[in-house]
């Protein structure tokens, strides 16, 4: 555990040293700002509801840029090979990586609390969607942070792990939008597949173990399958 906080401190501080961290938050809470605003003032809707089903597109692009940096900018400059001599485990280094990353999704997040802020001040406010909202939008920012790792496992060249990163979440995200162009008998399979699907039911306050499951073992897969690219790297 003293290793993994280590990591996770390093990872976590190293976010913004670098500008692109302020330019990442700027980004997401410019663009969820104008969703929520423009639907509250322009079609005067008190609800979080647009600001949420908006989340999984927006998350898609904005945590593999988060990642895209974790294992491929120390692949480039050859500084993981000195890391893998201090006395830590590739278990390790990945957990605390992937923490960083989902403590930089959780700070992101904590700006947006305020249009709930506005909408108990302004309208009436229902607290089941809202708490759901956030549990199952930290669920998804852990899941794609865990795919993001992944892709930069996979290159040493950070672009090209944000857009391995990106399209596999993106996939993940409108693969149950796509069911009217497949077949009925596997709906069921690729509707469960989609990260969408399970985000939007923890969304409207109903945590199912399904739901939770899902999240827990993809992440677990995307977790596991960095660390199977990584001992492939030693």
């Amino acid at each position: 555990m003293k290793n993994i906080r280590h990591i996770l401190t390093k990872e976590f501080k190293s976010y913004f040293i670098a500008p692109i961290a302020y330019i990442v938050i700027a980004i997401f809470l410019l663009i969820t700002g104008w969703f929520f605003f423009s639907t509250f003032f322009l079609y005067n809707q008190s609800s979080l509801r647009n600001f949420f089903n908006l989340l999984p597109i927006i998350f898609s692009f904005i945590i593999p840029a988060v990642t895209m940096r974790l294992f491929s900018e120390e692949i480039y400059v050859g500084s993981y090979e000195v890391l893998m001599t201090l006395p830590v485990t590739f278990s390790e280094v990945i957990v605390g990586k992937f923490l960083a990353a989902v403590t930089f999704v959780a700070i992101m997040l904590l700006p947006t609390l305020s249009y709930t802020v506005t909408i108990a001040l302004l309208g009436k406010l229902d607290p089941g969607p809202v708490i759901g909202g956030y549990i199952g939008a930290l669920f998804l920012g852990s899941l794609f942070a865990a795919i993001g790792l992944l892709a930069s496992a996979l290159t040493r060249n950070q672009i090209i792990a944000f857009i391995i990163g990106m399209s596999i979440c993106f996939a993940l995200t409108l693969i149950d939008k796509m069911l009217f162009f497949l077949p009925e008998s596997l709906l069921g399979v690729l509707e469960y597949i989609g990260a969408d699907f399970h985000f939007q039911n923890i969304a409207k306050g109903i945590l199912d173990s399904r739901d939770i499951l899902y999240f827990a073992s993809s992440s677990f897969v995307a977790l596991y399958a960095t660390n199977l690219v990584m001992q492939g790297k030693k």
